[in-house]
């Protein structure tokens, strides 16, 4: 479909006392990570549904087998009141003459984000629905991490290891124990059915990441292992697994210049895998990258909402010194 003229875009951020000072709004219920998506059962069925679910069904990166950035939930137009309204994440097509996107938030339920497309048939809110399908991720991934640390912040733990050997906080749950404390390397871990999650914290030089970050992150990480991290077997240690080429990106955590790293981890000599995020982030003092990272193992188990609560936490960095 081509569309000539400018392309506009109604963004409405309306908290509920915006909108009515005296006017009350249930909290938002659902899992992390997951959306609801309301149009009629014909455009489900047919190419609005079919884009809809490839926008909301991204993989999400860095994880051993595929996983979708978010799951949804179908419902009907004439189910969508009452309690269905009150999900955190939403997405309403309606066909209307006067077509765009309106992206509104805490109407129906607080936090929530609820974003409207209409068009006159189903070309058109696809049109405006691809358009704006980074948009639409950005706003759900923020609203959803806002949703985890807010969860996670009810039982903080208060232990001090971190903050006093690197300088920095990090806002974890109290379910995080500490399982390794040395000169440049703190380990925690959370338990969970059949497998654990982990954050490790360690420093190195700013000249010990080059340019060829695809070469120098890997590297530093599998010395890391070498020395801190072992299997299970003898002579096993945790590293890089070589058969998958991780994802790099370059951005910018508590105004520090950060490199991000996704993908697998293995096991030298032994038969463990999973997931792991590395946000490598340059010091204020300009000398040394933190290097901040999360990796989990959980066989059999799906792993989207053990990394995205990892790298969650990742985010919440702040250095104090």
């Amino acid at each position: 479909m081509t569309k000539k003229g400018t392309l506009l875009v109604f963004i409405c951020f309306l908290s509920c006392a915006e909108v009515k000072k005296s006017r009350y709004v249930p909290n938002s219920s659902g899992n992390i990570n997951s959306v609801n998506v309301v149009m009629t059962q014909k455009h489900w069925k047919g190419n609005l549904g079919i884009k809809t679910r490839d926008v909301l069904g991204e993989l999400y990166e860095g994880l051993p087998m595929d996983e979708p950035q978010y799951s949804f939930n179908y419902l009907e137009p004439k189910v969508f009141k009452g309690f269905a309204r009150q999900s955190r994440n939403i997405i309403l097509f309606e066909t209307d003459s006067l077509p765009g996107l309106n992206v509104v938030s805490n109407i129906y339920a607080n936090p929530q984000v609820l974003v409207i497309i209409k068009g006159k048939d189903s070309d058109e809110m696809i049109f405006y629905l691809e358009e704006n399908a980074p948009l639409i991720r950005g706003l759900f991934y923020e609203n959803e991490r806002k949703e985890k640390l807010r969860r996670m912040s009810k039982s903080l733990s208060k232990e001090n290891e971190i903050v006093n050997r690197f300088g920095i906080k990090l806002k974890y749950p109290s379910a995080y124990n500490v399982v390794k404390d040395t000169a440049n390397f703190t380990w925690i871990q959370k338990q969970i059915p059949k497998g654990h999650l982990n954050l490790i914290v360690y420093r190195v030089p700013k000249n010990a990441i080059t340019d060829k970050i695809n070469e120098s992150i890997p590297k530093i990480r599998d010395s890391i292992g070498r020395i801190y991290i072992p299997g299970r077997l003898k002579n096993s240690y945790m590293i890089t697994e070589k058969a998958y080429r991780p994802y790099y990106y370059k951005t910018v955590i508590d105004q520090n210049k950060t490199y991000i790293t996704k993908g697998t981890w293995e096991v030298a000599n032994d038969f463990m895998a999973g997931p792991f995020v590395n946000y490598a982030i340059l010091e204020p003092s300009g000398e040394k990258y933190t290097m901040v990272e999360g990796f989990a193992f959980a066989p059999s188990a799906s792993k989207r909402d053990f990394m995205f609560e990892l790298e969650t936490i990742i985010k919440s960095i702040n250095f104090i010194n």
